[in-house]
């Protein structure tokens, strides 16, 4: 037989199998409805951290991620181990209409996690309008885009976190994009948590430094965690603890949790 006839047979075989298996999933859900999660960007680095914590509190998880597919396969295999059901959900949230299609098939939602973010370095002279866009489309259009369809599933209540930063109250003069699009996220919040009330909540974390970056060198991480007055990183559990805090503390709306060691304080 022709090897691209037989590819071709594998491909659609695969493809069919996910369809009927994501299918299987949704109507099982509708069915026997559980707490549902949204959590973005959770394939790695602190958006798994996130989903882990939820499942951990009993949440079934729809786990977005945009190009880690091996990464989120290896995030869904460790959140079913939990005993927790994964909907896994591909999106590229910079354009509004995949994130409008990201829940369309779920008819209720308890919580949202913002974390998917995009950091891109360059200076106020050398940064391009494409990096700039990206930025604002990815750590805040796009927030704000998922409160607006989150909402309206949130028919008994819920909670909406956005992922800020400690540099959103700084002046990172060779991240523009980010600090400026996380310091207005802190501000969405503000202004989703008053026009959303009372049903829903929107809250903010904003962590430090806590897992090393590939666009910072071994040895800048090293000279920026020695300013810290903890001197350490954040642990893991330091941060998705305050998750953890804003699940279970039902009156706080509008508020940014900083986790940051101290650094906002230098």
């Amino acid at each position: 037989m022709d090897g691209n006839l037989v590819s071709t047979c594998l491909l659609f075989y695969v493809s069919t199998c996910l369809r009927v298996y994501v299918s299987t999933c949704i109507l099982g859900y509708v069915s026997t409805p559980r707490p549902l999660a949204l959590v973005t960007g959770a394939a790695h680095r602190l958006g798994k951290a996130f989903a882990l914590t939820l499942a951990r509190l009993g949440y079934d998880i729809v786990l977005h991620y945009h190009a880690s597919q091996d990464e989120a396969l290896r995030t869904q295999t460790e959140i079913e181990s939990l005993s927790r059901r994964v909907f896994p959900a591909q999106a590229d949230l910079t354009q509004p209409a995949e994130v409008t299609s990201l829940l369309s098939t779920f008819p209720s939602l308890d919580v949202l996690v913002n974390s998917a973010a995009f950091m891109p370095h360059g200076s106020v002279d050398s940064l391009s309008l494409e990096a700039w866009d990206a930025a604002l489309d990815l750590n805040l259009r796009a927030p704000f885009l998922l409160a607006q369809a989150c909402a309206s599933k949130m028919t008994d209540g819920g909670l909406i976190v956005n992922i800020t930063d400690v540099g959103a109250q700084k002046t990172w003069s060779r991240y523009p994009s980010y600090t400026v699009s996380k310091a207005a996220l802190e501000s969405l919040t503000r202004v989703l948590a008053r026009a959303l009330a009372p049903k829903i909540r929107v809250n903010a974390i904003a962590p430090g430094f806590v897992l090393p970056s590939d666009i910072v060198s071994a040895e800048e991480w090293e000279r920026l965690v020695g300013r810290i007055p903890l001197k350490r990183p954040a642990r893991i559990e330091e941060v998705t603890s305050a998750l953890e805090f804003l699940i279970h503390n039902q009156y706080i709306t509008g508020q940014t949790i900083v986790v940051d060691g101290g650094y906002s304080l230098v």
